[in-house]
């Protein structure tokens, strides 16, 4: 990326209305955050409907966040594995019916995992294969809905056993995200490394990046410029790539979206 990107946000389906405009002047980049949840995916028409509805004549990228809750994708139990693979097919139903582009999904990984992995000398392998039995539905599906997957970091302190992940699977349908304030807390809290090298890492593989502020104590999701993240090596880490990312802002307030990205714009880092 040379150019300043435009800056996209995750805004509930409820909350589109008091953006619009925002929204509109750029096609910004939109993600939904409704359909991580079981209950609404098992009756998702209405959420669909009005989305439809709101963001017609809109022409930015649409993703989901899909479902997470009570699960990890390296689960071995191949009961519960179906239950996972119901949900993410579902969330993919919603995309079909959307038009969605990508969706987010979680990984499973934490610093013991970073610790333990070598424990045994085919425990990495028998992770990326759990991981990848599970989503082998889900892939195949994305595939053929032309849906990107993402890999979001959650309590990552190694962005390379994500990037491993992906980069076995070898498919368009599964690529990186990169979320800041989960970056920043590992970072911090954690041991891992700055929030860059996360995007730097992913390199050709970044798909999507969340962008909030923290603290590196806890998973903050605040305004952009309310916290202590460093935007500028990131975004440096960014304009390094061809890739064009989703850029989703990520926020708990959806009422100050606009004001992350205004902090990003008096930082020339985005619009």
């Amino acid at each position: 990326m040379t150019e300043i990107p435009v800056i996209g946000a995750q805004l509930t389906v409820l909350d589109l209305d008091r953006h619009r405009d925002w929204i509109f002047e750029k096609n910004r980049d939109i993600e939904l955050p409704e359909f991580c949840m079981a209950d609404i995916l098992k009756n998702p028409g209405p959420f669909i409907d009005m989305a439809k509805a709101k963001l017609q004549g809109w022409e930015g990228r649409l993703g989901i966040h899909g479902p997470f809750s009570g699960f990890e994708l390296n689960v071995k139990d191949k009961d519960i594995r179906a239950v996972v693979q119901t949900r993410l097919d579902q969330a993919l139903e919603v995309c079909a019916r959307l038009e969605a582009r990508q969706m987010v999904i979680h990984s499973p990984y934490d610093p013991w995992d970073a610790h333990n992995l070598d424990n045994g000398p085919k425990d990495r392998a028998k992770s990326i294969s759990a991981i990848l039995d599970t989503l082998a539905p889900a892939l195949k599906r994305a595939g053929e809905l032309g849906v990107e997957m993402v890999l979001e970091n959650i309590r990552d302190n190694d962005p390379a056993l994500r990037r491993a992940v992906v980069e076995a699977a070898d498919t368009p349908s599964l690529r990186l995200s990169v979320d800041t304030g989960h970056a920043l807390w590992a970072h911090v809290s954690a041991g891992a490394p700055p929030v860059d090298r996360f995007i730097q890492d992913a390199g050709e593989l970044l798909g999507h990046v969340h962008l909030q502020d923290a603290d590196g104590y806890a998973d903050r999701h605040w305004v952009l410029g309310e916290g202590d993240t460093n935007f500028f090596p990131i975004f440096t880490a960014l304009g390094e790539l061809e890739v064009k990312p989703h850029l989703i802002v990520e926020i708990n307030d959806f009422s100050r979206v606009p004001d992350s990205v205004a902090h990003l714009e008096r930082l020339g880092l985005g619009q």
